[in-house]
Order: structure tokens, then C-alpha cells, then sequence
């Protein structure tokens, strides 16, 4: 059996130019694929709340709803690191209200690893997780959290202070001791230069080919979800017209007594 992914190796593929996979999976069927097949990291991300609950943003997810998505696939992952995503106001209030959230996603549902977005103003609670164990997955650019503040999804760090900012904030989360940072929907160039100041890995959505892995929702990559798509998205398939395909015949045959068949029967 092929060893769990840690940070270490994460860093060692940093450093070797050896680009991270990382995608999302919600169910123990779907994580099971991404392990078998190789994937890194697999992050059970809020996204669910939009992908998997019909929620139109992340905002409403529950602690209680990301541990049981975990839960299920930290089931199916033997090699893949599992990264649980701290829902909003799960780390927002206190430094010791985000430790014990961040410690039921190892304690209680069997993660590797936590996310939360962020810069400077999550360094306290970062540095409180890191000093028990618990490793830390930063995320900035786009932080869907907080979509209000930012008035929508738009591009991140176009205008030279935030860019400086940005930088500023990943050296920070690096200091404090996250292991890892996910770079969302920022420019090809900014990516480029956050992720040759750091030493941890960068992982970009939407932040060009110059980070040390990529991330995608499965869901996106693979053609499910069809309320929008994404410019980032490279769809790998359709799989919603065969969905379609397959259900409508299931319907078809049931009406017309083909199914079940002999074959089907005892």
C-alpha cells in the first residue's frame, strides 16, 4: 500500500518541482476513486454547501455538516491527504474556539489537515493549532467567507497594495506555520511571485500554472454541476448529459416492462 501523503512530502514535492493534485470530494464513493487513482490532497471543502446542500452560498455550513462529509471520506482514503474545511464562524470568534473546531475535524472525522481562509488577522489561530499538531492549509485571493465584504467573486489582488498585501499575508501564514496555501482567482503573475517567496506549496484555483499544484471542484471537472461554470474550470467531462442518458433509459424501459430482464431476475 502506497504511504499516506504528509506535509513533509508535500514540501519535498515543493522542492523537487513535483506539481500537487488536489481535488474535492464530499462521499466515500467519490473519494474512493480520487485515492485509487492517485490524488494528493482531497479537500472536503464548504464548497459542499452549494455542490452537494443547494446552499447559493458557503455561509450557511455547519461544523456538524463538514464533519460528516469528512467523516465519510477520510473512510475511503488510504493515500490521499484529507483536508477538512473550517466553515465560516468556526475560527472567526477566538483563538480557542477554533482550536477545538479545528481539533474535531482530526478527533472526530479522521482528517490529515484543516483550511481556513485568511491573512494576518488568522495568524492567532493558526499559531494556537500549529502548537498542538494540527496542521493548517491557508487560503487567500478569493475567500468565498466572505463574499459580502468583497461585493461578489471578482479577481483578487489586481491593484498593488492588495498585491502587497497578499504577499504579505502569505509570509505570515508561512511564519505562523501553515504547511500549505490555496490561491484563488488572482493574477497568473502575482501567483507566480507569492509562490517563489514562500517555502511552503501553493496551490492555485484560478491563479494560472505557476503555483505548485492546482484544485478543482470534482463536480466542475467533471461537467455535474451546471448552475455556472467557472472561466478556471477546464471540464474533463459531461457527465451531467449522461446522467440524463442513463436515467431517461432506466425510465423508458421500467415504463415499457424491459427492465428487469431475465438476466435480472432470480
Amino acid at each position: 500500500m502506497n504511504k499516506r501523503v504528509t506535509v513533509n512530502k508535500l514540501v519535498e514535492m515543493k522542492q523537487n518541482g513535483d506539481k500537487i493534485t488536489m481535488l474535492t470530494a464530499y462521499d466515500y464513493i467519490t473519494s474512493g476513486l480520487l485515492d485509487e487513482l492517485g490524488i494528493d490532497i482531497i479537500l472536503v471543502g464548504d464548497s459542499l454547501g452549494m455542490v452537494v446542500l443547494g446552499y447559493e452560498t458557503t455561509l450557511p455550513v455547519t461544523m456538524e455538516e463538514m464533519l460528516h462529509h469528512t467523516r465519510a471520506v477520510a473512510r475511503a482514503a488510504k493515500r490521499s491527504m484529507v483536508v477538512g474545511d473550517m466553515p465560516f464562524m468556526s475560527y472567526q470568534i477566538s483563538p480557542e474556539e477554533a482550536l477545538y473546531n479545528a481539533g474535531r475535524f482530526l478527533k472526530e472525522a479522521d482528517a490529515q489537515a484543516i483550511k481556513l481562509e485568511g491573512g494576518e488577522e488568522i495568524c492567532p489561530m493558526v499559531s494556537k493549532m500549529v502548537e498542538v499538531g494540527i496542521p493548517v492549509m491557508g487560503h487567500l485571493g478569493v475567500t468565498p467567507q466572505s463574499v459580502h465584504q468583497m461585493g461578489g467573486y471578482g479577481v483578487q489582488g489586481r491593484e498593488e497594495e492588495a498585491a502587497k498585501k497578499m504577499i504579505s499575508d502569505a509570509k505570515a501564514l508561512e511564519k505562523t506555520g501553515a504547511f500549505s496555501i490555496v490561491l484563488e482567482k488572482i493574477p497568473s503573475a502575482l501567483a507566480k511571485k507569492i509562490t517563489k517567496t514562500i517555502g511552503i506549496p501553493t496551490i492555485g484555483i484560478g491563479a494560472g500554472p505557476h503555483c505548485d499544484g492546482q484544485v478543482l471542484v470534482t463536480q466542475d471537472l467533471l461537467g455535474m454541476f451546471e448552475k455556472f461554470v467557472p472561466k478556471f474550470v477546464k471540464q474533463y467531462a459531461k457527465l451531467s448529459d449522461d446522467i440524463r442518458s442513463a436515467i431517461s433509459s432506466y425510465i423508458k424501459e421500467v415504463k415499457s416492462g424491459e427492465f428487469p430482464g431475465e438476466e435480472h431476475s432470480f
